[in-house]
């Protein structure tokens, strides 16, 4: 058996702070940390971010700033913002990573598969022909190529060149 060497990996194995309590996508936003927490863009209504577990390089998530839980919730206002930044995701995404096609879905309520059923959430997540392989199958591990650092770095310098 041949080992698989991501030392990289360890920041998101090993937690940097005790979990925080509350609901991420209202405490990170109003920490005014973007960096930290891989806040791409602020709309109106809307704010953009990376996955901190992506299922794939790329994978962001457009949530509202209100904590709503239900897609039929939301203002028109709000829909519309969540939109718009979703298309501008899918640009920014297409020139910086050259994606075959994605994955776009919004998991909602618990059973549905939202960690945080109270607060919905949009997730566009890149796929690339081939990204599927025996590691999650048997191993039970997602392999990424690219630090979540500099997925960040990429998609802000790709943004600003499609707006």
């Amino acid at each position: 058996m041949e080992n698989l060497w991501a030392p990289w990996r360890m920041a998101f194995i090993e937690p940097k702070t005790p979990p925080q309590p509350g609901c991420i996508f209202c405490t990170q936003p109003a920490a005014h940390e973007d960096t930290q927490y891989h806040i791409l863009h602020r709309g109106q209504y809307c704010f953009m971010m990376l996955n901190l577990y992506p299922y794939n390089n790329g994978h962001l998530m457009v949530a509202p700033y209100e904590h709503v839980g239900a897609l039929d919730e939301l203002s028109a206002e709000t829909l519309a913002d969540m939109m718009a930044q979703a298309q501008w995701a899918l640009r920014a995404l297409r020139k910086s990573m050259s994606p075959d096609g994605f994955n776009m879905g919004i998991n909602m309520g618990k059973v549905a598969g939202a960690g945080f059923a109270g607060h919905i959430h949009y997730h566009i997540v890149p796929r690339w022909d081939g990204d599927t392989n025996f590691m999650p199958v048997l191993a039970d591990t997602k392999v990424m190529p690219e630090h979540l650092d500099t997925v960040y770095q990429k998609l802000l310098q790709a943004l600003a060149e499609v707006k």
